[in-house]
């Protein structure tokens, strides 16, 4: 069973990494070149670019539309007969015009049309092409019916001028049928008119594919390159304006390059470079995790907080690379350390820390400056809040973390460049709002805790404050307690500081593992006043409202909404130990019964953290100490010896990840802690008669007036 829930909990780890490798590489340009956003007549914001391959200098857009507009204004364009258009048009003519002319009329009318078709129809634009040029002339691509379009291809040069436009056509045959006709009318009949309209089609029409083909050879004086820019050699530096020239040498460049990379195949192998780099960066990752940190790497919900962490943060930082220029270094990566440091420990933040940084440089300008300057600054915010407790230390990290960026950005300048050139105050702006938005980090700290039930350092020491309203009802209602709980807690963070576990958390806790007496304080006996309760009672119902205190303490905690990790040193406090005074006293009482354990055990579970463990240790031993009648270091020894011996031998202790060395250590902590507090005091002497008379003389003569020689002065009275 356990080697199954073992792979189980594996299956989902690896999952977890496969699924962030996999959104990743999704969300990662599609490129194996850095991508850059430029505009034109604006600075080059990036570092030197050299070409990696020998490129071509092509127009830029202005230049090339100006050529291409002088080629079509002096291009003769390519045009061909439409002999078939003629022949449906003028015996459709003959058709529409029949019922409406006269068979005179009609052999004017077709044979005006057929000069007007031989002379050549052009359409609208086409005539006002040839009336802008001078030569008037188009070549023709002259095409016989009835045989093959290879034998009977001919391009001659035709002069234009005596070609009409459909326009033209009409007013032309209207003129002379009506000087023939109808001089008075001056103008065709309209069924006739229309007729003619819808008849008037141009028969001379543009040749698309050879006029596209020669027009094309025209235009490879604009499209070919006009010199070359050799590997190697300056696309543009920074700071440089970025003319139309340089606009275009770097879309071409770009095409170039996404060309080279899609014609050789490299696409794919660059993909699989980026995953297996992801991939490597992962596994030291889960090493680390798995080798050192294995209380993290064993809990899944920790584990799917942190790869879910770390891959929101590179696709974030990726997509501000690709959408804001020089975006990436808005990121506030130091927030990566500062956040894990809240819900794991130091180690593992910065090891996260490099994780991010080395994933996002991928997409970085320059890699080694990004992961130095990142480095830097996230380190530095690291060791400048160690735990974070208060959110105003997020104020002094930010600012920390703002001059951790300028000094790291001066140094790379000096670097690169080997002077302060490039030294940009718009990069500092950067800076400064990048560590602004880092100073508003416990937002996600909140976030965070709702999303996966966590409970950060910060939330601890605000339930540690004795003002909250839980523990100032606990403090009016059962006083006692509360000095117990405080004294308690002082205890347990001694012992947790002395072996490494979590300080604050032990502390918290111990102000609220015994909530639950708020219920029925009177039946605890630091709450009693003469007056005992238990007196009455039989020793079961006595046992039942003691362990009730768990249980109530559990309620009032889910009422007040506090978080498991403080709910689990309210149940875990007294493990599954027994009430050892009413159970003695029923075997006691009953000898010839048989007792229940059952009913005068806690329901636990026993402590499952080293926290829990320290607290139900100084919860025992603060608690016996208040019976001794002797306070002399072998006596607290003794006592402290004895409630922890006693507590392992009945293997309360078994389930906690502490060691008997640890132990030891909450041992010798206790024993000097509690020596402190009930220290012997030293007994003040008390004065005798004689010395007291011989005093108070002394005081007197020191209170009668002196002369300014020092002589005493007679009272005149």
């Amino acid at each position: 069973m356990w080697n199954k829930i073992f792979s189980q909990l594996n299956l989902i780890r690896f999952g977890l990494a496969i699924i962030s490798v996999a959104v990743i590489i999704l969300i990662l340009p599609r490129a194996d070149h850095q991508s850059f956003s430029f505009e034109e007549n604006q600075p080059w914001k990036y570092p030197l670019l050299t070409a990696d391959f020998d490129t071509p200098i092509l127009r830029d857009s202005a230049s090339a539309r100006k050529m291409r507009d002088s080629i079509n204004r002096v291009f003769v364009p390519f045009v061909k007969r439409d002999y078939k258009t003629e022949k449906e048009n003028i015996e459709r003519f003959s058709h529409l015009v029949e019922p409406h002319s006269s068979s005179q009329e009609r052999t004017l009318l077709k044979k005006l049309l057929k000069e007007t078709f031989n002379d050549g129809v052009l359409d609208s634009k086409l005539f006002e092409n040839v009336a802008s040029r001078g030569d008037h002339a188009l070549r023709l691509v002259d095409s016989e019916p009835g045989n093959s379009p290879e034998k009977s291809r001919t391009v001659v040069s035709v002069n234009a001028a005596g070609m009409l436009s459909p326009a033209r056509a009409f007013a032309r045959i209207d003129s002379v049928y009506n000087a023939t006709f109808s001089p008075d009318s001056q103008r065709l009949s309209p069924e006739i008119g229309k007729a003619l309209n819808m008849c008037l089609a141009p028969n001379i029409v543009i040749d698309t594919a050879t006029d596209y083909k020669y027009r094309s050879q025209e235009y490879l004086n604009v499209t070919g390159a006009m010199g070359v820019i050799k590997k190697g050699q300056r696309i543009v530096d920074r700071g440089e304006i970025i003319t139309p020239q340089i606009f275009t040498n770097l879309n071409t460049y770009i095409e170039m390059m996404n060309k080279r990379q899609g014609h050789s195949g490299n696409h794919t192998y660059f993909i699989l470079g980026q995953a297996l780099y992801i991939i490597i960066v992962y596994i030291l990752l889960y090493s680390f995790m798995s080798l050192y940190r294995s209380r993290f790497f064993s809990n899944v919900r920790q584990m799917m907080f942190l790869m879910s962490f770390i891959t929101l943060f590179v696709v974030f930082s990726i997509a501000m690379f690709e959408y804001v220029a020089n975006g990436i270094y808005l990121v506030p990566f130091a927030a990566v350390p500062v956040i894990i440091l809240v819900f794991f420990d130091s180690r593992t933040a910065i090891f996260a820390l490099i994780t991010t940084i080395l994933i996002s440089s991928l997409v970085a300008i320059y890699q080694f400056q990004f992961i130095f300057m990142e480095l830097c600054v996230g380190l530095t915010a690291t060791f400048s809040i160690r735990q974070l407790s208060r959110r105003s230390q997020l104020l002094r990290t930010a600012i920390v973390s703002f001059a951790a960026y300028t000094v790291s950005y001066f140094a790379m300048c000096l670097l690169t460049e080997g002077n302060l050139s490039n030294f940009s105050p718009k990069i500092l702006g950067m800076f400064a709002v990048n560590s602004v938005i880092l100073s508003f980090a416990y937002i996600l700290i909140l976030v965070i805790e709702k999303i996966f039930g966590f409970t950060s350092t910060v939330t601890l020491v605000e339930l540690s404050d004795i003002n909250s309203p839980l523990l100032r009802q606990l403090a009016e209602e059962a006083p006692g307690t509360f000095q117990h709980s405080m004294q308690v807690s002082t205890l347990a963070a001694e012992a947790a500081r002395a072996i490494g576990a979590n300080t604050t958390l032990v502390r918290t806790g111990a102000l609220y593992h015994d909530i639950g007496k708020m219920k029925s304080p009177i039946f605890f006996t630091e709450n009693q006043h003469g007056v005992n309760p238990h007196a009455g009672l039989d020793p079961e119902t006595s046992a039942h409202k003691i362990i009730s205190h768990v249980t109530d303490g559990l309620a009032i905690a889910a009422k007040e909404k506090l978080p498991m990790v403080i709910r689990s040193f309210i149940s875990e406090h007294h493990g599954k130990g027994i009430t050892k005074y009413f159970y003695n006293t029923a075997v006691n009482e009953n000898p010839d019964k048989v007792i229940d354990k059952a009913n005068f055990q806690y329901p636990g579970p026993n402590p499952r953290t080293k926290e829990t463990a320290i607290l139900m240790m100084a919860d025992s031993v603060e608690a016996a100490s208040r019976s001794l009648k002797t306070f002399t270091p072998e006596a607290i020894g003794a006592l402290v010896d004895k409630i922890i011996d006693s507590q392992i031998a009945d293997g309360l202790l078994k389930e906690a990840p502490i060691s008997l060395r640890d132990i030891e250590t909450v041992k010798d902590t206790f024993k000097k802690r509690l020596s402190t507090i009930y220290h012997s005091r030293v007994v003040y002497p008390e004065m005798n008669k004689s010395t007291a008379t011989a005093e108070a003389q002394s005081h007197e003569a020191e209170a009668e007036p002196v002369n300014k020689d020092g002589h005493k002065t007679e009272n005149a009275g």
